[in-house]
């Protein structure tokens, strides 16, 4: 008689410092779109967690491509505080630069099937938050541009860039997922009515620009659908949204004059501080002295142009690099997102996702400074970083989109 023995392997447990770290970074995500402090304190906890086990286990920190970029930003910027109008109040407004450490935390924690974690909580906090400015519309009366909803974060503009990074996620689940497109395609009305109640035009520009994008990579045709879509949301719409989206196109309204002023007024200061702008935090420090007559506000925290605000607040030299990131970071998601040609899953899901996140960044960023919003940032950060930390000695585990 002979006997068989049948070895069953068990999954190794987890160390309980990689599960701890685990855990605060899927609270960080998650209070991103709650509360800013809370999304700090989680942060602080994340980053000391992951800098300990780095040491323990005597091993550099990792991170994609376009991370040198990042830090070729960071060093011009430090570059530019030196010399900036007061140095002191520009150094301490690039603390700021510390959320760059968000791309190799998260580049190494969430490894494998752990990134899809990470975007079912994105997508989770982001319906909630949905729903609760459209209560916030249609009960608390947060429906008029004096008082626009918000959800539980301080400004309409951190909601609206977060609500619009949430769709760009629940979109790429939705059109490239292989799988789990129910709880996205229940979630994307939300989204998007919440973003249209917000009166916040560059993150509905951002937005379209970003489904428009994933509509092109999975099929060219399916760009016909977007005039239907949003004649059909012109239709729908209440009247104080109607008004607001022609007002885009209006010269003579003041926030769109107050715009043109403000490209100029950026000019002026890119003419006077080519090398290293007039430093961080301080466009609002000199900005009496470029501010033309037909300007309607008496100053501005920031120029409402991504590029434009870099350049007149840390020199050319900081734009430059700043578009080395977006070139070098654009390229390496289209590599990853054409190595996985035709097949559906978590990787070609997340860089769909973070390449909608890009475009909607840069088509939002013409109007609106959103890359120098903490809370857009590190939910930006994040993003961008999934795809690639998907790929990491994970691959092979089984794919979830």
């Amino acid at each position: 008689m002979s006997a068989v023995t049948v070895s069953v392997t068990q999954a190794r447990p987890l160390p309980l410092d990689e599960r701890v770290t685990a855990a605060l970074l899927l609270g960080f995500v998650g209070a991103l779109q709650v509360s800013i402090a809370l999304a700090h304190i989680l942060l602080a906890g994340l980053l000391t967690t992951w800098l300990v086990r780095r040491i323990r286990e005597r091993s550099l920190p990792s991170a994609p491509p376009f991370f040198p970029a990042l830090l070729a930003y960071a060093a011009l910027t430090l570059a530019s505080s030196a010399f900036s109008v007061d140095p002191a109040a520009s150094f301490i407004d690039s603390k700021q630069l510390v959320l760059f450490a968000i791309v190799p935390a998260v580049y190494d924690i969430a490894r494998g099937p752990r990134a899809a974690t990470v975007v079912d909580v994105i997508i989770s906090v982001g319906a909630a938050s949905a729903i609760f400015g459209i209560v916030q519309y249609g009960v608390l009366h947060y429906d008029n541009l004096g008082q626009r909803p918000q959800g539980t974060l301080s400004h309409y503009m951190t909601y609206s860039g977060l609500l619009m990074l949430v769709l760009c996620t629940a979109a790429a689940r939705l059109v490239f997922g292989s799988r789990d497109r129910i709880w996205p395609a229940l979630v994307m009305p939300a989204l998007v009515v919440a973003l249209a109640l917000t009166f916040t035009r560059n993150a509905w520009i951002g937005g379209c620009v970003a489904v428009g994008l994933m509509f092109v990579l999975k099929d060219f045709r399916l760009t016909a659908l977007l005039p239907v879509i949003l004649a059909a949301l012109f239709v729908l719409a209440p009247q104080g949204l109607i008004n607001r989206l022609t007002s885009t196109f209006n010269a003579q309204d003041p926030a769109n004059q107050d715009r043109f002023a403000m490209i100029e007024i950026g000019a002026l200061m890119v003419r006077d501080h080519p090398l290293t702008g007039v430093g961080p935090n301080m466009v609002p420090r000199v900005y009496d002295q470029y501010r033309p007559d037909y300007a309607v506000n008496d100053t501005n925290p920031h120029l409402h142009n991504v590029p434009l605000q870099i350049a007149a607040e840390r020199g050319l030299p900081a734009l430059a690099v700043w578009l080395w990131f977006v070139g070098a970071l654009t390229v390496s998601l289209f590599r990853l997102f054409r190595r996985n040609g035709s097949r559906p899953g978590t990787s070609r899901v997340l860089s769909a996702a973070a390449l909608g996140g890009v475009a909607a960044m840069l088509a939002a960023g013409l109007f609106e400074y959103n890359f120098g919003d903490s809370e857009f940032l590190m939910l930006f950060l994040v993003l961008i970083t999934l795809p690639f930390a998907a790929r990491r000695t994970d691959d092979a585990a089984p794919s979830r989109a």
